[in-house]
């Protein structure tokens, strides 16, 4: 176990400094290995968190009220399958924390498949699981193939130990993104208000599959496409006028009042559910024109609505 002071050297007036967090009292960091979460906690440590990696659950409380006593806020704890035979107590531990008024955020960090296996191939780090699943074979010649199902196995073994915590945390999916989007995206998700309904609009592109972490997904690839427009080609939907193009079409106006028209009628129903993030994406083909420009459109329509985020992934990973 390996902890870290986030104390940063850099003055708080530079205008390259991170944003400090204001409201989450402590961000648990989980998910499948290979996610992101070295990434997410140097993020965090920039944004002014003290950062523990792979605390057991079994000292969470002890050290929470501990850094209670030192007058600390804003804590960043990694928990990872390393620690599988604590999993179980941490889900209780969560909501008897947050039953004590403690404001916990879990932020699971997700992937599919393919890429958490090119992760591993490119790092030659072995998984965490993976001597479990090779003793399996043992007597066995070790050969690519074996390597190659072992690491799948151990990948589906994790995905299925840590299922029930994913249920209950706010998912990224880190499947297409880059290490400075995840930083900026996590920076995003810690500033906000947790004990109120986050509304998360992403844009995508179909091409490059469907965010794992999406509540709703929209598909607006029957909407007009300024693609085949030479001049509009390169732009994109934040220009304006991609936004003019776009906005002078009766279909998309129609979408976004029906996208719009639903999300009215079912928020207060998804906020009742004691939801911290709802998720909205929408899927064009390249994710550059008119899921952007969807994105930004219901963002203003729904700013009154208290917190709302935007993310263009595509865009985003230039």
């Amino acid at each position: 176990m390996s902890s870290s002071n986030s104390g940063s050297s850099r003055p708080e007036t530079s205008p390259e400094a991170p944003p400090k967090a204001e409201h989450s009292d402590v961000v648990l960091v989980t998910g499948m290995s290979g996610g992101g979460k070295s990434v997410v906690m140097h993020a965090l440590e920039d944004a002014g968190f003290f950062c523990v990696d792979n605390l057991p659950a079994e000292l969470l409380l002890n050290f929470l009220r501990l850094e209670q006593q030192r007058g600390k806020r804003h804590v960043a704890i990694a928990v990872d399958v390393r620690r599988a035979g604590s999993l179980p107590l941490l889900l209780p531990l969560i909501k008897q924390l947050r039953a004590e008024g403690v404001a916990v955020r879990s932020i699971f960090l997700d992937a599919n498949t393919e890429a958490l296996m090119r992760r591993f191939s490119e790092t030659r780090r072995p998984h965490p699981l993976r001597q479990d699943q090779s003793s399996l074979n043992e007597g066995k010649k070790d050969d690519g193939e074996d390597q190659h199902r072992a690491l799948l196995d151990a990948i589906a073994l994790e995905r299925e130990l840590l299922s029930a915590l994913r249920v209950e945390s706010t998912v990224l999916d880190t499947s297409q993104l880059r290490p400075a989007q995840l930083r900026a995206w996590v920076r995003d998700l810690v500033v906000v208000d947790g004990t109120t309904l986050t509304l998360v609009f992403e844009s995508f592109a179909f091409k490059h599959g469907v965010p794992s972490d999406a509540d709703l997904v929209f598909d607006v690839r029957v909407l007009p496409n300024p693609y085949y427009d030479r001049e509009l080609r390169p732009l994109n939907g934040r220009d304006a006028p991609v936004a003019a193009y776009l906005k002078a079409q009766p279909e998309v106006e129609l979408m976004i009042g029906q996208i719009a028209g639903f999300l009215a009628t079912w928020l207060p129903s998804y906020a009742a559910d004691q939801r911290s993030y709802l998720t909205v994406a929408i899927g064009c083909t390249g994710g550059q024109h008119r899921s952007v420009y969807l994105v930004e459109t219901l963002a203003r329509k729904f700013a009154d609505h208290g917190q709302v985020l935007k993310r263009h992934r595509e865009l985003d990973a230039r």
